[in-house]
């Protein structure tokens, strides 16, 4: 909201020296933001004054152009040129080269004279050119920077304005003036007028305020006046679309005189250009009090004025000269001959003010703020009047702007208005609340007394009146916001100052705290991340293809996604079911700009649809679902569980002298899995796997101890790795951290620590390529008994000296005793019954 200076001083105590930036920093006292300042002379600086044209002498050119030679009186005659500077003739006539042509002799024109600046840092000076001394020129609105007409010279005349010649031209337009344009949150929309925010101003300051509303004369009853029906049979909610219509009749208007330069100046200045008069004065009104108002040609109307819903596909020209196609939703204003405008958006081209018109009928109306969004929502049609309707507009001020648009059209367009008039509808009940004597204290934490209780809320003009247990708080119309004691209590808080509320941190509840949950995802990702990898988010919007590629391990399985009803783009139609191919992406990305050597992670929710997802039908807005509604819409939500990956591609460390850096492999992707499980205290069992997007002899299926499959790790697919122009042998894992938590122990006990020496024995066993190292392993550790701390696979051969479809496995073991210090015969007796399961079970020779 843009307010201009000069008009909030009517209604408020502003000092005359107050800038905008003052005002700003009283207006946030009180709740507000400051947004920014509109101020004509920061771009715009004189002399410029006004000037006669004394002569005008038309001079063809050469490049087919002809200028005029003008003469103009910019002092009063006969007397002395008070200004001085470079180009200024002390006569008081100058000399200007003028290209526009819709001007004469006699005219009063804007003259900016040498010295002055124009926006855009156009200095003016006197300068020869077509063979002249041109000294000053005669503006236009658009180089004065106050409209963008720029067909030609601003004639004075036009505006209705015959100043003294010499007369400063810039306090005649009222470019003088500033704005200040504060923020005005969806809560306030009493504030998107001069009657609020000079409230506000005075509640900021502690001065007096004039409300606009009350300077204006209502007749105590309107009767006799134009046929209006409020006919809403499909209210949203219940709520009636219109519940007050208020309708004025102005007879014999001038609507082709002009807008005065004062209006058009805080029109301009609060973001609004100036149209017409009638159009003009409606806006200055909603400006004012907050009151969007219409005007309708009165002779274009046929019949009454019904207020009603439109009929599927009905169709109606706005006054921006569009075709739109009505919803049932859409609340109209309509006669005989059908719809004349959407309520509370914009106005039909069919009764559209123009020149001729003569007679105007005056809307000011109260429509439902629900109907008014949906309608702007629906037709993407934003407009001053709907985003004050749909954030709530005081009921009772209807009939005062409705007589404020009469009275203004009378002074300014010359008309007469009709002693009757129309005022339909049903004021709404008051809200009355109940205000116990110590809760403000308790909520906001200052022990505000009774007087400032009580002064804060008649201020913002409600009726408080003095109960037993506290108050009865009657809110003012104007304030839809206000409906509990905790409104109440906030508006107290804002009024008293929240300078006020003292900075005292809060007392942490005993026995709160993370959750379970929250505590293993922190424990999980920072140990990512104290390993060297990098967290990185990506979007969770994928392709069909990604999914079918990283949703399911095998290549034409069933998989199931969630499709997106408006995608960014058909590359991204859907709902990822693995990280993988995000982080890909972001590595793929890095790579493009030269960062090679990559470990990168990431953690977040996979949407698995399975069974029905959705619901038949969207509950209503408005009004809590049902318990079994809410259970069905949960049920319909797909299951997001949470993943952790991570991609590792180049080298582990940057080359240095002395030192060759290691290229990432599987068995690096393995290790970023096991120490996922290390840190929530989970054991993974690694086993040969097999995935579509791994590489099918370097992928690894990640399990838990009952079976349950929570991830892959390895090599990622050569086919898939070229296709995404990555380094070849690029390794991954994902793992289903969900899982993970469900799995991991509630308190991690910490192994003990032996103080006797470990005894260590190597063996290496021949077995059939097919058998898997990991089951070989497993048949060691079980074997071995509970002398065996650790046993590790540290070799794997196949070639000389190995029989064909044999290969030789290499492990370590390590003993230890919890009481003693093992003897050689001891270790050497344990690893012989390892070997001994081994050999049972895969027919194992030692080597």
């Amino acid at each position: 909201m843009r307010i201009p200076l000069s008009w909030l001083r009517e209604f408020a105590e502003v000092p005359a020296g107050a800038t905008a930036e003052d005002v700003m920093a009283e207006l946030v006292k009180v709740g507000f933001e400051e947004e920014d300042v509109h101020r004509p002379t920061d771009a715009l600086q004189g002399p410029i004054v006004v000037g006669q044209v004394l002569s005008l002498v038309k001079e063809p050119q050469s490049n087919g152009k002809t200028i005029n030679w003008c003469q103009v009186r910019v002092v009063p005659e006969g007397q002395e040129q008070k200004l001085t500077g470079k180009g200024i003739d002390p006569s008081g006539v100058q000399g200007i080269i003028c290209g526009a042509h819709n001007f004469v002799e006699g005219d009063k024109v804007v003259v900016t004279l040498p010295g002055a600046v124009l926006p855009g840092n156009f200095q003016i000076s006197a300068r020869k050119t077509y063979g002249h001394l041109s000294a000053g020129m005669i503006a236009s609105v658009r180089e004065l920077g106050i409209g963008e007409d720029h067909d030609g010279i601003l004639v004075l005349s036009r505006m209705g304005l015959d100043p003294e010649v010499g007369t400063d031209a810039m306090e005649l337009l009222g470019l003088y003036d500033q704005a200040a344009e504060i923020n005005v949150t969806p809560d306030r929309g009493y504030a998107f007028s001069i009657r609020g925010v000079a409230r506000e101003y005075a509640h900021a300051t502690g001065t007096t305020f004039t409300d606009p509303a009350a300077k204006v004369q209502v007749p105590a009853e309107l009767s006799g006046g134009y046929g209006v029906k409020l006919n809403d049979d499909a209210p949203i909610y219940g709520k009636p679309g219109c519940d007050r219509f208020v309708a004025r009749t102005v007879r014999g208007v001038d609507a082709t005189r002009p807008t005065p330069p004062w209006m058009v100046s805080r029109l301009r200045l609060a973001g609004i250009r100036s149209i017409s008069l009638p159009v003009d004065i409606s806006n200055y009104v909603m400006l004012e009090l907050g009151q969007p108002t219409h005007c309708y040609d009165l002779d274009k109307l046929s019949g009454d004025i019904v207020v009603r819903r439109a009929a599927a596909g009905e169709k109606i020209t706005t006054l921006d000269d569009k075709e739109r196609t009505l919803d049932a939703e859409d609340l109209l204003i309509t006669d005989d001959s059908g719809a004349i405008g959407i309520a509370g958006v914009m106005g039909g081209a069919a009764t559209e003010v123009g020149d001729s018109t003569s007679n105007i009928l005056v809307e000011a109306a109260h429509f439902d703020e629900v109907s008014i969004s949906r309608s702007r929502r629906r037709h993407k049609l934003p407009s001053e009047a709907s985003k004050r309707f749909e954030r709530g507009v005081d009921w009772q001020v209807a009939g005062v702007a409705a007589q404020r648009v009469v009275d203004l059209l009378v002074e300014l367009a010359g008309g007469t208005a009709d002693t009757t008039g129309t005022d339909v509808g049903t004021a709404p009940d008051t809200v009355t609340i109940e205000l116990p004597a110590g809760f403000a204290a308790a909520r906001i934490g200052i022990d505000f007394t009774e007087e400032q209780i009580v002064t804060s809320l008649e201020d913002l003009g409600a009726a408080v009146v003095k109960n037993d247990g506290g108050w009865t708080v009657t809110a003012p119309s104007w304030r839809h916001d206000l409906e509990t004691k905790e409104d109440l209590s906030e508006e107290i808080a804002r009024l008293v100052g929240y300078d006020k509320i003292p900075a005292t941190l809060p007392v942490a509840p005993p026995g709160r705290g993370l959750t379970r949950v929250q505590q293993q995802r922190r424990r999980l990702i920072q140990a990512l991340a104290d390993a060297g990898l990098t967290e990185v988010l990506s979007y969770p919007f994928v392709s069909k293809a990604a999914n079918d590629t990283f949703g399911v391990a095998e290549e034409g399985a069933a998989r199931s996604a969630v499709k997106l009803a408006n995608p960014i783009s058909e590359e991204q139609g859907y709902l990822r079911t693995s990280i993988l191919p995000g982080l890909i992406e972001v590595a793929k990305r890095n790579h493009s700009r030269g960062f090679r050597d990559l470990a990168l992670f990431e953690s977040g929710l996979v949407f698995l649809p399975g069974g029905t997802v959705g619901t038949a039908s969207i509950p209503p807005l408005g009004a809590k679902p049902a318990d079994d509604v809410l259970d069905a819409l949960y049920d319909g939500v797909p299951a997001q569980p949470f993943h952790v990956a991570a991609v590792l591609t180049g080298h582990d460390s940057p080359a240095a002298a002395a030192h060759t850096p290691r290229v990432w492999d599987w068995a690096d992707a393995l290790d970023v899995a096991r120490l996922a499980g290390d840190v929530l205290g989970v054991e993974l069992v690694v086993t040969q796997g097999s995935h579509q997007a791994f590489h099918p002899g370097r992928a690894a299926r990640l399990s838990l101890r009952s079976g349950e499959v929570v991830g892959y790790a390895g090599e990622l697919h050569p086919k898939l790795l070229a296709a995404a122009d990555m380094p070849a042998r690029s390794v991954a894992l994902e793992l289903n951290a969900d899982a993970l938590f469900e799995a991991a122990p509630d308190v991690i006990v910490a192994r003990h620590i032996s103080p006797f020496p470990v005894a260590t024995q190597d063996v290496a066993l021949v077995v059939p390529a097919d058998v898997p190292a990991d089951d070989v392993l497993a048949a060691l550790r079980e074997g071995a008994g509970e002398l065996l701390e650790d046993v590790a696979l540290f070799d794997v051969y196949a070639g000389k000296g190995i029989e064909d479809g044999k290969k030789s496995l290499a492990f370590g073991l390590r003993f230890r005793a919890a009481d003693r210090t093992l003897t050689a015969d001891e270790a050497s007796a344990a690893r012989e019954s390892a070997v001994a399961l081994a050999a049972e079970r895969f027919g194992a020779v030692q080597r």
